[in-house]
């Protein structure tokens, strides 16, 4: 029992002294000067701004092919680049803009999404890679696909 009131003794007085520098006196002028100047360049990004992030097709058939275009702002301080936008599958495409889009401009996303093989409740994303302070943006597409009607006999989809 002595020795474990010794050795919490010894840790309680190496760790009062120990705290006895003061922490203020190590910060460098400069280092606080790099700071300022790295956090104003933090608000000069642009900000992807869109109008809605999610569509529903509703109801369609398989093997129908739709678009829908989402309308986005950069409601930031930079022009925008968007680097790539990936669907969640090869049955979703986009089109965009390759030039940057100025600070207050509007630009459009073409997300087209091809139903063919893709039966029943469909939800699908697409992952915008641009310049902003996330860095990703993501957007959200859904439908449901009537499957098509196949031949009893043969399992062969009948053409409509």
């Amino acid at each position: 029992m002595k020795r474990v009131l010794l050795i919490l003794s010894v840790i309680s007085i190496s760790v009062l002294t120990s705290c006895t520098n003061n922490a203020s006196s190590k910060i460098k002028p400069e280092n606080v000067a790099m700071a300022n100047v790295r956090d104003a360049k933090a608000k000069l990004l642009p900000v992807m701004t869109f109008d809605k992030t999610n569509h529903d097709f509703g109801i369609i058939d398989e093997g129908d092919i739709v678009e829908h275009k989402f309308t986005f702002t950069n409601t930031g301080n930079a022009p925008l680049v968007i680097i790539s936008a990936k669907g969640s599958c090869g049955c979703t495409v986009s089109k965009w803009s390759k030039e940057p889009i100025a600070p207050g401009a509007t630009g459009d996303m073409l997300v087209t999404f091809n139903s063919n093989g893709k039966p029943n409740l469909q939800n699908k994303k697409v992952t915008i890679t641009a310049n902003t302070t996330t860095g990703k943006e993501t957007l959200k597409i859904k439908a449901m696909v009537t499957p098509k009607k196949k031949s009893v006999a043969s399992g062969i989809p009948l053409s409509k």
